[in-house]
């Protein structure tokens, strides 16, 4: 059997690459785990090498400490793998198979799986609806950022690659299928953003990124990323992105100097509850509504705003009491005086996953390149962490057997 090794959380601002157990078809216990899921046979899964996993923003939220994650905790949720096994339940996939795994664990069983809300499966998660890889409060489904990994409900859940070859080729692409090019993409759609809109994304990080190719693929007239981070910007404007400095000034003047209108159709929030206040430059303090107000005062009447930034129930890192339990100060009156729509939680990714692959095989958005792909040894994710937290303009993918430079 394998030796096996990933990357856990050890306490706040610190990861470390252990070693842990080669998985099986049982959940074990572990950190994180939830009890009713100790024990539960899992025939439908296979076991996946993994040929790439990423570290994400939401990965970042627990390692600072602003979540409740349990000590050693297994991360990652973003996996591509190659399967070397199959469980006894699995029919249509084989060894051999490159497959992306979409972060939420779904059964394709549930009410909820059948109707295309695999983001809150109700058969995955003994706590609430919805589940995934690596994360707190979500099951205890052991992550991704490993040598090997076991994937659950494997027919349904991983999305394989018609040619192995042509994955290898266009991995650094292929794998932002699991988690943030569908996130992205998904705060475009929820937004409204069709041929000719004008959109605003709050936040240039990785998913903000994804959220801007995807609003251009979707025909957007104009892209604005607005961000505190100036390489992050910089960024932006490399595939095509007008871009706001949320510390230079107002993001209404700014618009009305790019667009000369103060309003856009559509935004999205791929920022979240560590968002800090406007116009006071890089250092400015957390106030975790600011985004969703500002993007309220942005948006046309009548317009949406998507929110695939992560807003939590449990934050001990919180500002004040109310954040601390997920409650903000918004501004709910001026979103119900001008008729918005808005859409929040897990990305459904089982939604967009195959056709945003068929976009990726037929060169029709390079995706990598839009949110800076760099792949990195396993043995390097801590200094991954590090750099990505410090505000690199980069999405770090961690490829613990070789495949990218292979």
């Amino acid at each position: 059997m394998p030796n096996n090794r990933a990357v856990a959380y050890k306490e706040p601002g610190v990861v470390e690459v252990i070693d842990i157990d080669y998985p099986t078809f049982e959940l074990k216990d572990g950190p994180g785990v939830n009890p009713e899921n100790v024990g539960r046979k899992v025939p439908h899964s296979v076991i996946l090498k993994t040929v790439t996993t990423n570290i994400c923003g939401s990965d970042q939220h627990m390692v600072r400490g602003r979540t409740t994650a349990p000590k050693n905790l297994v991360l990652g949720h973003e996996i591509t793998g190659e399967v070397v096994e199959v469980g006894p339940g699995v029919e249509f996939l084989k060894v051999g198979d490159i497959v992306s795994v979409p972060f939420n664990i779904s059964c394709g069983r549930c009410r909820n799986c059948k109707e295309g809300k695999t983001g809150i499966c109700l058969n995955v998660n003994p706590d609430r609806p919805g589940s995934a890889y690596g994360y707190v409060d979500m099951g205890g489904w052991v992550g991704g950022q490993a040598e090997y990994v076991m994937v659950p409900y494997a027919d349904w859940n991983a999305l394989k690659f018609p040619d192995r070859d042509q994955a290898l080729e266009k991995i650094l692409d292929l794998t932002m299928l699991s988690d943030i090019f569908p996130t992205g993409f998904h705060g475009a759609v929820t937004a409204g953003v069709t041929v000719g809109s004008t959109v605003y994304i709050a936040g240039a990080g990785p998913v903000g990124l994804a959220a801007a190719a995807g609003a251009q693929l979707l025909g957007a007239a104009v892209v604005i990323v607005g961000d505190l981070n100036d390489d992050r910007l910089a960024q932006a404007r490399s595939f095509g992105c007008e871009t706001v400095n949320v510390g230079a000034g107002s993001v209404e003047d700014q618009l009305e100097q790019i667009l000369g209108v103060r309003e856009v159709d559509a935004a999205v929030d791929a920022v979240g509850f560590e968002a800090r206040g406007h116009g006071g430059g890089a250092q400015a303090e957390e106030a975790p509504a600011t985004v969703l107000n500002s993007l309220m005062d942005v948006t046309a009447a009548g317009g949406a705003i998507g929110i695939p930034g992560l807003y939590v129930t449990g934050d001990p890192g919180a500002v004040d009491d109310a954040a601390k339990v997920g409650s903000l100060s918004l501004s709910l009156g001026t979103g119900w005086a001008k008729s918005l729509s808005f859409t929040t939680g897990q990305c459904p990714v089982m939604k967009y996953n195959r056709q945003l692959m068929m976009a990726i095989l037929h060169d029709k958005v390079q995706i990598a390149d839009a949110v800076n792909a760099k792949a990195i040894p396993l043995e390097d994710a801590p200094r991954g962490y590090a750099e990505f937290d410090a505000g690199a303009a980069t999405k770090y993918v961690l490829d613990p057997h070789g495949f990218t430079s292979a």
